[in-house]
């Protein structure tokens, strides 16, 4: 008998079509700004480093902000756990605007604030409140934004849909580095360590209004309203098994540890090492960065649509294969010649790209309903945390101590973590997050 998928399942009006693609945009459009603000931190760190920190000794100054890029990064476990908590009882909607207008504020906060020459300490301990401002408000924002994308895309298509949060974090980041370049460019670095590094964290924080306008308009999900009436309904649903959630939970961030740590070597600390180590002039790492994170990007929506033919975990077993084979090299191409950071960088974003494509849908089949928000914002932002916000300080750390080459290996051993997670998952393409 032949199928009738017609009958199986109802065609969605045009207008709730339209309603969800407007939606698809708006979050992407916040996304990419939220990204922007916290990526333009580390693009500026080494002006950063000289404007809020003892000049006297420039290491320690480099280091002192790269720790306060990783506090940023500690507080996103809390934020993932206390928004996840409120979009899983109040809808995703609620917090993807509360989350925008926290991270505008922490940007216009660090554009405006005093330097060290001014406030002394002080100058350090208002960065470092903004960063964890920052740090609790992008934990949130990250873990419903691969929610909501995931819940409102079609089941065959959640792949290609959800490789637009991968697409924000990169334009965002692209964004921040074109930024950088430009300043860079038309100021020179003199003006831009005595004001220009400012520019963009102001520029930021005026932005985000339009991206708040258009979250205004978005639809809340429907897996989300569907769960809510099931919770609040005569035959609510059993208590999820705890067991059930503690190993999603493990298994998830054993699966972003690799991920997590080769993204932010290869986006945040790659330039930084260039400029800082290896004498590149700071105009030209940041356009090189620029263009390998733009050719990454326009392979994340092919990596999210294959693994919706073939599935997640082939092209996550990929991913930790080839970063495993290629990270030492790649790194140790990089000398003070342009074009080495261009080449490296381009091919390790690329198979970064492969699992940044799947980790909304990934994440989002791995967790039920009821909780997804919650185990996503925890476990996506405890392992952002422990192994990628932590990256660029050890990589600078291991560097002053002569060890470079040891942060390589760490970067290899997270990926073979995420090899043994992948390998204990079960294929979920395809399947209705309902059933979850």
């Amino acid at each position: 008998m032949s199928a009738q998928p017609s009958a199986a399942v109802p065609a969605r009006p045009a207008s709730a079509t339209a309603g969800k693609k407007k939606s698809l945009l708006a979050t992407t459009a916040g996304n990419i700004l939220e990204w922007y603000e916290w990526s333009a931190y580390a693009v500026f760190a080494p002006f950063i480093a000289a404007a809020m920190f003892n000049p006297d000794d420039p290491v320690s100054a480099l280091l002192s902000t790269l720790a306060v890029f990783a506090v940023g990064f500690l507080m996103r476990p809390l934020g993932g756990i206390v928004f996840g908590r409120v979009a899983d009882r109040r809808g995703r909607k609620f917090v993807l605007i509360t989350t925008m207008l926290m991270m505008a504020g922490g940007s216009l906060v660090i554009g405006l604030m005093p330097s060290y020459e001014t406030v002394g300490v002080w100058a350090s301990v208002i960065l470092l409140a903004a960063r964890i401002g920052q740090g609790f408000a992008h934990g949130g924002e990250s873990a419903t934004a691969n929610t909501y994308i995931a819940e409102i895309a079609p089941h065959n298509r959640r792949g290609m849909w959800g490789s637009i949060v991968f697409v924000a974090i990169f334009a965002g980041s692209i964004l921040a580095y074109t930024v950088g370049g430009s300043v860079t460019a038309v100021l020179g670095e003199s003006a831009v360590a005595d004001w220009g590094w400012r520019i963009p964290f102001i520029l930021g924080a005026f932005l985000a209004l339009a991206a708040l306008y258009l979250r205004k308009g978005m639809v809340e999900s429907e897996v989300f309203d569907d769960a809510a009436a099931a919770t609040a309904g005569a035959f609510a649903p059993e208590p999820l098994p705890r067991r059930q959630i503690v190993r999603a939970v493990l298994l998830m961030i054993a699966m972003t540890s690799g991920i997590t740590a080769a993204h932010y070597t290869w986006t945040s600390y790659a330039s930084t090492y260039a400029i800082t180590q290896q004498d590149m002039p700071a105009a030209s790492a940041y356009w090189m960065s620029v263009i390998a994170q733009l050719i990454a990007l326009v392979s994340l929506p092919f990596w999210g649509r294959l693994s919706d033919s073939v599935g997640r975990r082939p092209l996550m077993l990929a991913f930790a294969g080839l970063m495993i084979l290629l990270q030492l090299p790649l790194m140790g191409l990089i000398s003070s010649a342009p074009w080495t950071l261009l080449a490296a960088s381009s091919l390790a974003l690329v198979v970064v790209a492969i699992p940044g494509a799947l980790l909304s849908a990934t994440l989002s089949e791995n967790f039920p309903t009821k909780v997804r928000t919650q185990g996503i914002g925890f476990a996506y932002s405890v392992s952002v945390a422990v192994f990628g916000g932590t990256a660029p300080y050890l990589n600078a750390q291991l560097i002053e101590w002569n060890v470079g080459w040891m942060s390589s290996v760490y970067i290899m051993i997270l990926c073979g973590c995420t090899a043994v997670a992948v390998w204990l998952m079960p294929e979920t393409k395809g399947i209705d997050l309902k059933d979850a």
